[in-house]
């Protein structure tokens, strides 16, 4: 599989391969209380394990994880999050996808069109029929985010996922091809 030779974009967003400019979203990210929680973004990044953490989401593909994206400002390509659409279950047809938005800017829709953007580019993918996100059931930011963006809950998942040493509960949203 390749990388797209058109940036996925939606709205104000594109998607992109993150760059060592993105070493001031790492770091915005890394302060967050959640994020380095369900990731490999370590809490208050040092420069050195920001740039790590880029190189690790530009290695994604290779590995066969899937794609790592950089969520960037159309017109000045600042990284505003990221997203990933990781396809360890495309032989069945599927495919998960996650995403963070960076503190400062977020309540400006830039999650939505973000996974708006990534699904899109997923039915690009002749293989996927089915497009999987997992929301901790606090999360009601990221619940409207997945709602808005035209994915279904189709239920809970008790136990689903161990985040800091507790397993926590999902719920599973799905988008499956038009």
């Amino acid at each position: 599989m390749d990388w797209p030779t058109t940036p996925p974009a939606f709205g104000p967003v594109l998607l992109r391969e993150f760059t060592e400019d993105d070493v001031h979203l790492a770091i915005e990210c890394g302060a967050d209380p959640y994020i380095p929680l369900v990731g490999t973004l370590p809490a208050f990044p040092t420069h050195d394990q920001a740039l790590a953490w880029i190189a690790r989401q530009r290695g994604r593909l290779a590995e066969g994880a899937g794609f790592s994206f950089a969520i960037a400002d159309a017109t000045t390509n600042t990284a505003l999050g990221s997203t990933g659409l990781w396809l360890r279950n495309l032989d069945a047809g599927r495919a998960s996808v996650g995403y963070s938005v960076s503190p400062k800017h977020r309540g400006r829709g830039v999650a939505r069109d973000a996974l708006t953007a990534v699904t899109a580019f997923a039915w690009t993918i002749p293989a996927l029929h089915r497009v999987e996100l997992y929301i901790e059931p606090w999360n009601t930011g990221s619940v409207r985010t997945a709602e808005k963006a035209g994915y279904q809950r189709e239920g809970l998942l008790k136990g689903y996922q161990e985040i800091a040493g507790t397993r926590r509960d999902m719920y599973l949203y799905a988008a499956l091809r038009p």
